[in-house]
């Protein structure tokens, strides 16, 4: 009997990674492990240096820029994946933007402006991914996106990243309906807070880590290798009857009142 989760032959691409603190990065190291070849993006010539070597490390097939904000950037990528594979099985998507100013002040406060990239950086760029990928999965595939429990609850100092996540979680439900057909499955996972560098951006996030091993039934928070775990199971066949669903990993958090 082969494993659970094998991804031998499977080829994913995996957008996110900052650095090796990144969920995506947790994602990708365990999609590697478990057979999986990989397209790595990094945002900017700035981050490069910071990516590169550890999409080396994985041994990457391809490794290219990726700045969603950047008309044909995000087209480019799946230029050369069509161009290098030919084919693609798998999608991570695991970013989110807010300008500093809107996601540091109350909903009712940000701006129309900072809403608007908030919404095209972290849930319309899934969509534009899911759309650029269907020509790619020829037999099927997965795609994948990190979501937040303040999608479902408020979260102090989350703000205006709480509608956007939330939005996200339907997107993820609305697109496993319509690509079913496509026998292509769509996740979302939720995470609980992780001291990445875009959580970082988020006011008191410190103390919202605390709060959360607190009150998170066995008192620890989620690490990126459990993460990645979930993320290769959700990657591979074994996945797919679970389509259009949020799955939690933080501990348990999520159903503690």
């Amino acid at each position: 009997m082969k494993p659970i989760v094998d991804l031998t032959g499977k080829r994913v691409l995996v957008v996110g990674i900052a650095n090796k603190s990144s969920i995506a990065y947790g994602c990708a190291e365990a999609l590697k492990a478990a057979g999986a070849d990989l397209a790595v993006t990094y945002l900017n010539a700035k981050a490069e240096p910071h990516v590169r070597p550890l999409a080396e490390e994985l041994n990457a097939s391809i490794i290219v820029p990726c700045d969603v904000r950047i008309p044909g950037e995000l087209e480019s990528v799946f230029d050369t994946i069509r161009a290098t594979w030919g084919r693609l099985e798998g999608v991570v998507h695991s970013i989110a933007f807010a300008p500093r100013e809107d996601l540091h002040n109350s909903l009712v406060l940000c701006s129309a402006e900072g809403f608007a990239m908030a919404m095209d950086v972290s849930c319309h760029s899934f969509i534009r991914m899911a759309k650029l990928a269907l020509p790619l999965m020829v037999d099927g595939g997965s795609l994948q996106t990190v979501s937040f429990f303040g999608a479902n609850r408020v979260v102090e100092h989350y703000n205006l990243m709480g509608p956007v996540k939330a939005a996200l979680e339907a997107t993820v439900r609305t697109l496993a309906s319509d690509l079913a057909p496509r026998r292509i499955h769509v996740h979302a996972l939720s995470s609980g807070p992780v001291a990445t560098r875009a959580a970082s951006g988020i006011d008191r996030f410190d103390e919202l880590l605390e709060k959360t091993r607190e009150r998170t039934p066995d008192h620890q928070l989620v690490t990126i290798e459990q993460i990645g775990r979930i993320s290769a199971f959700l990657a591979s066949d074994a996945g797919s009857a679970m389509t259009g669903s949020t799955s939690y990993a933080d501990h348990g958090f999520h159903v503690v009142a």
